[in-house]
């Protein structure tokens, strides 16, 4: 009995031992979470910029407290190269050390490369960081961008409707039938009398050999007609060439008698642009008579900048407004892209070709063009502020994964409507960053300086570790040729004892 009572004591006190140690622990566990204090305090927007005390960056963010157990532990184990300026890449230190604003250096450790190989510059952002600054995004789709051009145009005229008339010879003019500048003509219209001694001599030579062939029609001498007819025909051409005209020298085979003066008529309907002559005055082949210009059909000349002239090509449609003729739309082409530029302005000029029937359009009105370029199908497009341009290149950033961009070169063609296409560099379906991006960018370039740098000392330190490795390989080698001396040596003197 006094057994029994003994044994149940003794069971009695472990059990209350051990609860008691039990409780104990909990008690301690619950003060040590009460009394968990932080290790350090790090900036939210650079990991590498720590605080021993709570502290705010230059945006007004709270440092994040950085606890015992929320660093890895194998943080304890990284070996550290060296220590990189935070914000100057290129700028290390193999000690810790604070930059001219008292900033920490950042530690580059010699494992931060290890693991799967990414692109240089590929950046990770927390989500909370993410929202904070505002990034966007917005999937790559392929559409049809199209492209109006407004431009100022002059109207002007066609150049190859312009004609000036200069006498064939030498004469004085006797009378002038258009005498007013503006003054409309039609096609064949005449424009005055010229009287002219060569005009009068080719007339007579004409009479002459119009004679001879009259006289020697039935000659039995094949030679001999055939020489008048010969002159005759010559005769002839040289009043055309001299621009007699058909009618007039009808009249004169049928009335065989000379005309003192002879007409010079308009080649083409239009208007007397520029009339240089008068009645009685003498004139020579040097003298311009007339600038006759044809008006039913009118050039406009318009100014496009550098980034429209992929758009435009010959053959666009244009449509043009007057403010001298209101209510009236005409419809024109693009006829020619001259290829030069204008370096004042720095505009490249066209020309547009209009049809004017009824002479509304006059030379140097100006007028408000709109040239219908032809669309882009199928084109891969991205928005205008989704691209970095550094001069350089142009990049944008495509969404690996949440929170994870990778910055990614592209090739870029025309733009329109604050959307750009891309040629090279992105497909249909891919997610890329379009605000904020420059925010990304800053530490994309400060994480391919670092990886640069990183890959440089990690190839230092394999170089060196080759060498150490050799090193040691060579005097294990020679300890190995030395020690089989020895062992020879001891066996030798083993068995000759």
């Amino acid at each position: 009995m006094f057994i029994l009572a003994l044994g149940l004591g003794v069971a009695g006190g472990y059990w209350y031992a051990v609860e008691q140690e039990h409780n104990d622990a909990i008690t301690s566990m619950d003060t040590g979470k009460k009394e968990k204090k932080p290790l350090f305090y790090r900036n939210p927007m650079n990991p590498g910029v720590t605080s021993p005390v709570p502290a705010k960056d230059s945006m007004g963010m709270d440092y994040i407290p950085v606890y015992a157990g929320t660093e890895p532990p194998q943080e304890k184990e990284r070996k550290i190269l060296f220590y990189r300026n935070p914000m100057n890449p290129d700028v290390t230190s193999p000690v810790p050390a604070k930059d001219a604003m008292g900033m920490d250096y950042v530690p580059v450790y010699a494992d931060a490369g290890s693991g799967t190989k990414e692109p240089a510059g590929m950046v990770r952002i927390d989500p909370v960081t993410e929202q904070n600054i505002g990034v966007r995004t917005k999937v790559v789709e392929k559409q049809t961008i199209s492209r109006t051009i407004r431009a100022v145009g002059r109207v002007d005229y066609d150049e190859e409707r312009i004609a000036r008339l200069h006498p064939k010879t030498e004469g004085w003019i006797e009378k002038l039938y258009i005498e007013k500048t503006g003054e409309k003509v039609e096609k064949g219209t005449i424009l005055l009398e010229i009287y002219s001694p060569q005009l009068v001599s080719s007339q007579q030579e004409y009479l002459l050999a119009l004679s001879t062939l009259q006289t020697l029609k039935d000659s039995p001498y094949e030679d001999i007609r055939r020489g008048a007819e010969d002159m005759v025909r010559t005769s002839r051409e040289r009043l055309e060439l001299l621009d007699v005209p058909e009618h007039q020298i009808r009249e004169l085979e049928e009335s065989r008698k000379i005309k003192k003066t002879l007409h010079i008529h308009s080649t083409f309907r239009g208007i007397a642009l520029n009339i240089g002559i008068r009645e009685g005055l003498y004139v020579t082949p040097m003298t311009e008579l007339f600038m006759l210009v044809d008006l039913s059909r009118v050039w406009v000349y318009a100014d496009i900048y550098e980034d429209e002239l992929p758009w435009v090509k010959t053959g666009d449609e244009v449509i043009m407004q007057v403010k001298g003729i209101p209510g009236r739309t005409f419809t024109g082409q693009l006829t020619y892209i001259y290829p030069y530029a204008e370096s004042k302005t720095r505009t490249i000029k066209v020309r547009l070709v209009f049809d004017n029937p009824e002479m509304l359009l006059k030379p140097d009105m100006f007028a408000t063009v709109t040239i219908h370029a032809e669309s882009q199908k199928d084109a891969v497009v991205i928005p205008s502020e989704a691209v970095v341009r550094s001069g350089m290149r142009e990049q944008v950033f495509v969404v690996r994964s949440p929170g994870k961009f990778e910055p990614r070169e592209v090739k870029l063609g025309v733009s329109s409507g604050g959307f750009v296409q891309v040629i090279d560099g992105l497909k249909p379906g891919e997610e890329i960053v379009t605000s904020s991006q420059f925010l990304i960018d800053s530490e994309s370039k400060l994480r391919e300086a670092t990886a640069k740098m990183m890959e440089s000392a990690a190839a230092k330190e394999s170089s060196k570790l080759e060498v150490e490795a050799a090193d040691a390989g060579d005097q294990h080698d020679h300890g190995a040729e030395n020690g089989s001396v020895d062992a020879g040596a001891g066996q030798g003197k083993t068995s000759h004892d």
